[in-house]
């Protein structure tokens, strides 16, 4: 099987103030939107943002909530991009969950949480590259 994620999809509770820390926070550009849901092409993926609701009614759920511990990562190429990362999208509606700080492991990272409590983890870590197109490399 090949390895690949091929869309990852956030139930959100009110699209606009999702689109807003997405488009704006990140600067990502819609490429599909509708009244229920707004996709991204990422690097080698698509982002969808589906209201709560129509996700539970497509997945037949009627509960859906968080089922287990996740971030997801958005990297960066230098260290001091971090902060800057998480400042910008505590302008659009984010939250900060931690500061930003070393850890143990090394690298630099902290937590922002999008509007509706996704959390994503904003780091820099001097083994992994990012090419111009923004694909991650794994390095030790």
């Amino acid at each position: 099987m090949q390895h690949q994620i091929s869309v990852i999809t956030l139930g959100v509770r009110d699209l606009a103030r999702s689109r807003r820390f997405y488009a704006e926070g990140f600067g990502w550009k819609p490429v599909f939107e509708n009244e229920e849901i707004i996709f991204y092409q990422m690097n080698g993926f698509v982002l969808g943002t589906w209201l709560h609701q129509a996700l539970a009614e497509d997945m037949q759920r009627e509960n859906l909530a968080a089922r287990g511990a996740y971030s997801l990562a958005h990297n960066v190429a230098l260290r001091e991009d971090v902060q800057a990362v998480m400042d910008l999208l505590s302008r659009f509606g984010g939250r900060i969950l931690r500061p930003a700080d070393a850890p143990p492991h090394g690298g630099f990272r902290g937590y922002v949480a999008d509007p509706d409590d996704h959390a994503w983890e904003i780091a820099w870590n001097p083994a992994w590259s990012i090419s111009a197109e923004g694909h991650v490399t794994f390095g030790l």
